[in-house]
């Protein structure tokens, strides 16, 4: 296996990445210092019935009293009142300080196990087992956990750093088509942010990595968790730094918020956001002609959407952005491109300046 540490003094942990690895991940967990034997299991109907036996089986050899939580599969259902039944369970199975959370499944199960754990008993551990590609390039690493609310996604939330992150990349074998795709959504957004070197590299391994090629695949997980540490360590709490990791997601979270959670995956609806966040940057004159167009080809050679839904209102997108976190005293801000590789947290963008903009798409 490989490892690559985040370095946040007493809140580092290792990500841990491997092949066929997932039966190991109950001797890891077991050594973490002082952990009690209660832990709760949290996943979805369809990756439980996948890898739940196995992960299971493995924390049972370890010497786990094993709590599983079922939750619905859907960034709908990423809500309070599933939170709530997640910790009526914890303290049904009498979880105590010491117990350990584990999240098996994609970005929806990290985020919702995380904030449990961060908010039962003021904060237990907890252990990230991504199972989708989106999962392990990008929620699973840095601490942000959180469920949704009817008027903007992710407002309701803590940081709260896993205590291992643990992925096997075999288990993107069963992964959906669209799954997987929306999932490179994150990683093209790597290239974009910090990395013009890997942005080009995911336009010409194109065909090894939509064919899952082992190598490649393991090279963008890689490097993805690599960029997403390195900026963690140097901002935490999203101070300034960190925020460049929200390019696409002002427009992309306004997306999800106004179309339900239902009508795109998360990923998908960053890829639409990333294109008319760069559009934006041009139309500013931040990032020079062309560079939208790169954007918006390299998300079309892998199937991603890049164009705003037709019957979304601008007055609705503005509402629906003015919840966004980076949004300061009522004035919008988004992360703009200067080019392939480097982006900077505007300073703020009028409402004109954007409703104009809106409106000529």
């Amino acid at each position: 296996m490989e490892t690559l540490r985040v370095e946040l003094g007493e809140r580092s942990y290792e990500i841990a990445i491997g092949k066929g690895c997932l039966g190991g991940v109950g001797e890891a967990v077991s050594k973490l210092s002082g952990v009690s034997p209660r832990l709760a299991l949290i996943s979805n109907p369809t990756v439980h019935a996948l890898y739940g036996r196995a992960v299971e089986e493995s924390l049972d050899s370890a010497g786990f009293e094993t709590a599983t939580i079922i939750v619905p599969d859907g960034e709908e259902y990423k809500g309070l009142m599933w939170v709530e039944k997640i910790y009526s369970e914890l303290l049904r199975r009498r979880l105590d300080r010491q117990s350990v959370v584990l999240a098996l499944g994609g970005g929806v199960i990290g985020d919702m196990a995380g904030f449990a754990a961060a908010t039962y008993m003021r904060g237990i551990r907890f252990v990230q087992v991504p199972t989708t590609l989106l999962a392990q390039v990008d929620s699973s690493v840095g601490g942000k956990t959180g469920v949704n609310h009817p008027l903007g996604k992710n407002m309701i939330g803590a940081f709260w750093q896993p205590s291992l992150v643990w992925m096997d990349m075999d288990v993107l074998s069963t992964l959906p088509e669209r799954q997987l795709l929306a999932g490179l959504s994150e990683v093209i957004k790597y290239g974009v942010i910090w990395d013009r070197g890997f942005f080009d590299y995911l336009r010409e391994a194109r065909k090894d990595i939509l064919s899952l090629d082992a190598q490649a695949i393991a090279r963008l997980v890689r490097r993805s968790c690599e960029i997403k540490a390195d900026v963690v360590a140097k901002d935490e709490r999203e101070g300034g730094l960190r925020a460049i990791l929200n390019f696409g997601h002002t427009m992309g979270h306004a997306i999800e918020t106004l179309t339900g959670y239902t009508k795109y995956l998360h990923g998908e609806a960053v890829a639409i956001g990333m294109y008319l966040e760069a559009l934006l940057s041009e139309r500013l004159g931040i990032m020079k002609q062309g560079g939208a167009e790169e954007v918006r080809a390299l998300m079309d050679a892998y199937g991603l959407p890049f164009a705003l839904p037709d019957g979304l209102k601008t007055d609705a997108m503005l509402g629906a952005m003015a919840v966004d976190k980076k949004t300061v005293g009522g004035q919008l801000r988004f992360v703009l491109p200067e080019e392939i590789g480097k982006v900077r947290v505007s300073e703020p963008v009028s409402e004109e300046d954007v409703r104009s903009f809106l409106n000529s798409l």
